[in-house]
């Protein structure tokens, strides 16, 4: 099993290592680059200074007038949120789960190529797992081992219990992926309250849609994570898919979310090479570059 895994690891890096040296690290850092700054120290006052810097506490109780001093963060802080519910894992052919694992191995490769810090939370209906943010190879082996080992103790999947104690446990300014298929609701306020303290990423792997000639029909299907059964008709499946598309689209769209969508099984490094370049586009954009 360990030996298993452990080759499954080396094949990721060997997977990522040519897209990320090439095309992903380099549009990250562009559009992550400078997307923070930390406060440094308070220093007096001195004129042509920008009073918008002012420290209105240290000034009150010194009498005298104080600016903050802030140093632009050249590391960033990332992280993956995982969902590990069972309906990630109990697709056909374990698509999904590949899917995830390879985008959260190609973000993972990409932080450490710029040295940044990158960290994992594994998520079902509460946190199941947590790697602190780190760096190096060594540590980017050892978080998706975890991704890849890990057994989770749930079966459903709940995000608002997730979001709700999230915005304090990560206390620094951050860059977070969500990824997950979204089969649940999202309390819109909870993951607008965490979009406003850091710059989070919707990635919604998605399985494929059935194709437009699958004949009509009644089929039964399971929950894979309730364990219920039901009866639908193939044509109404067929239109839920596409409202749960447009649902999570507009959901994010409200949240201020910039939202991914990656078919289980497609082509991840055209997929975020793509993403990214829009995200450089939107950038270039809001400053009137």
């Amino acid at each position: 099993m360990l030996d298993n895994i452990e080759s499954q690891i080396s094949l990721l890096e060997f997977k990522c290592r040519r897209p990320v040296e090439h095309l992903l690290a380099g549009k990250i850092r562009s559009v992550f680059r400078g997307s923070g700054i930390e406060f440094e120290d308070v220093r007096s006052y001195q004129p042509g200074d920008d009073v918008r810097a002012m420290d209105w506490r240290v000034t009150a109780r010194t009498g005298e007038p104080h600016i903050k001093r802030f140093i632009e963060e050249r590391e960033q802080h990332f992280y993956l949120l995982v969902d590990a519910s069972a309906s990630m894992r109990h697709d056909p052919k374990g698509r999904t789960f590949k899917t995830v694992r390879d985008l959260s191995a190609m973000l993972t490769f990409a932080a450490i190529k710029n040295h940044d810090r990158i960290g994992l939370m594994l998520f079902t209906d509460i946190i199941e797992h947590i790697t602190a943010p780190g760096k190096g190879r060594s540590h980017a082996m050892r978080l998706l081992t975890e991704l890849v080992e890990h057994e989770p103790a749930h079966q459903a999947s709940d995000l608002n219990a997730v979001l709700h104690g999230l915005g304090r446990m990560i206390r620094k300014h951050s860059i977070i992926f969500i990824l997950s298929d979204f089969l649940f609701d999202v309390d819109l306020q909870e993951l607008q309250m965490l979009s406003n303290q850091h710059q989070v990423f919707a990635i919604h792997v998605s399985e494929k849609p059935l194709p437009a000639d699958v004949p009509n029909g009644l089929i039964h299907i399971a929950d894979s994570e309730t364990g219920e059964r039901e009866v639908i008709e193939l044509r109404r499946g067929k239109g839920s898919d596409q409202q749960h598309r447009k649902q999570i689209r507009d959901l994010m769209m409200s949240a201020g979310v910039d939202h991914l969508e990656v078919e289980a099984g497609s082509d991840v490094v055209e997929a975020l090479a793509q993403f990214f370049h829009a995200q450089q586009r939107k950038a270039v954009d809001e400053t009137g570059g």
